[in-house]
């Protein structure tokens, strides 16, 4: 029986992102690390500060992924409303917790852990911290659902400290083939070649150099065995589809 493939679903959270005034930084490196870890990451959302919308998306994402990771809405301000919106997700209640208002004690002066800052120190009932190594206000973990920070700096540290616990695929393998032809010349036999090998998955990406439109493709497997068979495949059918070119020019 074939191992299960691990997946991932990322919500972001926050009206700044979708107004525009705040550029998204994390999407691309929670992609770039689940990738590095063997994860398949299958989806990503973003959602406004809104209790219905953040909770549609919570309970539909963690149902269909292995993995569910959020960012923002966890920091002292009214409108980040992350951790309650969780909370509301599970049906559990929330309150200060103890471990958190613990590390929050330990970084602030005396008299710097104000009524806002306390409430980073909020967490739903059951959750697991989410250790942060840059400004100690933790994240959680509730199921299968990790919620980190929205600064990116942060939202870094917290993957860092998520990933040992967390469960991988084999390592996807990838090979590039830069085919010198325009897409709608490859489209089709790169359709058989992907019919033939369902395992393999080929990736067409045009681009333009020179006045030469042109395509990569990027083939990822698991199997290595699998990649070079659709590798050779492809490239005799470029060398083919080349010498019909010349012949017709």
């Amino acid at each position: 029986m074939d191992a299960e493939i691990v997946t991932a679903g990322v919500l972001v959270i926050g009206d700044e992102i979708l107004s525009g005034r705040t550029k998204d930084k994390n999407i691309g490196f929670i992609a770039d690390y689940l990738t590095q870890l063997g994860i398949d990451l299958k989806e990503v959302r973003i959602v406004a500060d809104d209790e219905a919308a953040i909770v549609e998306a919570v309970n539909s994402m963690r149902a269909r992924w292995t993995y569910l990771f959020t960012t923002g809405g966890i920091g002292p301000t009214h409108d980040d409303i992350t951790a309650d919106s969780i909370a509301a997700a599970f049906g559990v209640s929330i309150d200060h917790d103890p471990r958190a208002v613990a590390l929050l004690t330990d970084h602030y002066k005396a008299g710097e852990l104000n009524e806002a800052r306390m409430r980073m120190a909020r967490i739903p009932d059951g959750a697991d911290l989410i250790k942060n190594k840059v400004s100690k206000a933790p994240g959680f973990r509730l199921g299968n659902v990790h919620v980190m920070a929205g600064v990116p700096s942060v939202m870094q540290a917290m993957m860092d400290a998520v990933a040992p616990s967390l469960k991988s695929n084999v390592q996807l393998l990838s090979v590039t083939i830069d085919t010198g032809l325009g897409e709608g010349i490859v489209a089709g036999p790169l359709r058989d070649a992907q019919n033939t090998y369902p395992d393999v998955v080929i990736g067409s990406y045009p681009y333009i150099r020179g006045g030469l439109f042109a395509t990569k493709l990027v083939l990822r497997c698991r199997d290595e065995d699998k990649l070079e068979m659709a590798r050779q495949e492809i490239e005799t059918m470029l060398v083919s589809l080349k010498g019909q070119i010349q012949t017709q020019a």
